[in-house]
């Protein structure tokens, strides 16, 4: 045979292909279990930061989830001490979410029929309380990595679910 029907063998070409095709699947499978091993924590399975919001601001973080077709993000938490949680009730303080990835702020919106879109009254114990920021043009997707602030209050390095 010469070399040009060598090389425009069929069955040469189908192990040639089959060969690449089997080390793009062994590369891509190595390459996703690295990434899943650097990914952070989801804030409900980081016990390290619970423990500090806890002892720090009194409240214990549920969930941060978008809303409304991802127009919203609902961020819900529960008082576990009333005092300590008093400063994240302030009704002056203007709480804002930040993606950490590009540093956009995003507020609470703020209706005119019904105030702003979260909690100001008093604090009670065991009771889950919930502020809802806007997500114009669906910017923050679930995945995100974001900052909640409400005064001195910072919660960082939270996945939207």
């Amino acid at each position: 045979m010469n070399d040009q029907s060598e090389r425009l063998n069929p069955r040469r070409f189908y192990l040639h292909a089959v060969s690449i095709a089997a080390l793009f699947v062994v590369l891509l499978s190595v390459s996703t279990g690295t990434a899943r091993t650097a990914e952070v924590l989801p804030f409900h399975q980081n016990h390290e930061l619970q423990q500090k919001v806890a002892a720090e601001w009194g409240i214990e973080i549920l969930s941060l989830r978008s809303t409304a077709a991802n127009y919203m993000l609902d961020f819900r938490y529960r008082v576990i001490d009333a005092e300590k949680a008093k400063p994240i009730f302030d009704r002056k303080t203007k709480p804002y979410l930040v993606d950490q990835a590009s540093g956009h702020k995003f507020a609470v919106p703020n209706p005119p029929k019904t105030g702003p879109l979260r909690n100001s009254n008093t604090p009670q114990v065991d009771r889950n309380y919930f502020t809802i920021f806007a997500n114009p043009g669906k910017y923050i997707q679930p995945g995100s990595m974001v900052t909640v602030v409400i005064g001195d209050f910072r919660a960082e390095n939270l996945v939207v679910q």
